[in-house]
């Protein structure tokens, strides 16, 4: 039997949808506020302190409503409304899309700090090059089929994949 929607948070699942990924009418508190469950040993604001030390920027503006917030600024806080579930999986969906190159490496930086605390992140991405560098295995599609597979950092070196997919640094 399936998993219904609403309680995929609490088997330990985030998600970060590519668009409508916040709430632009509630407050940036009140959007992590939405993505909290309630565990046992989860402690809603000890959660949201440590994201807000994550982010200071969200912090900063925790009043303010959400719309206001520039795309950059919605993408991190879309993932920490996401990670107030605390969860073991992390899936997102093109987090890269639409920001501007330094916000794009600010978003990769994250993503890999967010790894290291032992969460797992199942990633659809656009920027393939950015995507597999910091992957610890990948698929590459072609047309909507898995054409290749394996170690992130063996799939952005293959010559193949560079010269049909990737294409020049």
């Amino acid at each position: 039997m399936a998993t219904k929607p609403h309680n995929l948070s609490r088997v330990g699942v985030g998600y970060v949808p590519q668009i409508e990924n916040i709430f632009p009418a509630l407050s940036i508190d009140e959007n992590l506020e939405v993505g909290f469950v309630d565990f046992e040993d989860n402690n809603m604001d000890d959660i949201r302190d440590d994201l807000y030390s994550r982010y200071p920027d969200l912090k900063k503006r925790f009043k303010d409503r959400a719309g206001t917030l520039s795309g950059g600024q919605r993408q991190m806080l879309a993932m920490a409304r996401a990670l107030m579930s605390s969860p073991n999986i992390l899936l997102l969906d093109e987090p890269s899309a639409g920001l501007a190159p330094a916000l794009v490496d600010q978003l990769f930086d994250e993503l890999v700090k967010i790894n290291e605390t032992g969460v797992s992140i199942l990633m659809v991405e656009q920027n393939a090059r950015r995507a597999l560098a910091i992957s610890d295995y990948g698929y590459v599609l072609d047309m909507g089929r898995n054409r290749h597979e394996g170690i992130g950092a063996n799939l952005v070196n293959d010559p193949e994949i560079v010269g049909i997919y990737l294409g020049k640094k």
